[in-house]
């Protein structure tokens, strides 16, 4: 049970590393936008907790979209529960270390 459940965590952080922020070249994940991800399996259940770079994001609708799409288009995952939050509100700490190499800031 608990390999499964791995398998399908590593499937929602592959999904979400195709989901870019326009203004951004870097995914959603490493940037830190995404919170949290709650994984019930009886459920086929994701739960996702993420934010934007900035609350007033001209590409909000578009990018919350596309991350709901892309989750629920994985096999097994029958609904996405997505909440968007600002708090805490983003920073470039939250980001990855490959997402800072990126973008040239270590």
């Amino acid at each position: 049970m608990a390999e499964e459940f791995l398998q399908l965590e590593s499937k929602v952080i592959e999904a979400l590393k195709t989901v870019y922020d326009p203004e951004i070249p870097v995914n959603v994940y490493d940037l830190g936008l995404i919170y949290e991800i709650n994984i019930d399996e009886e459920k086929k259940k994701v739960r996702l907790v993420m934010t934007l770079t900035a609350p007033n994001c001209p590409v909000a609708d578009s990018l919350v979209q596309e991350v709901q799409d892309k989750v629920e288009a994985i096999d097994g995952v029958e609904e996405v529960e997505l909440n968007l939050t600002f708090d805490p509100p983003w920073s470039r700490d939250m980001m990855s270390e490959e997402a800072l190499l990126e973008l040239g800031l270590l």
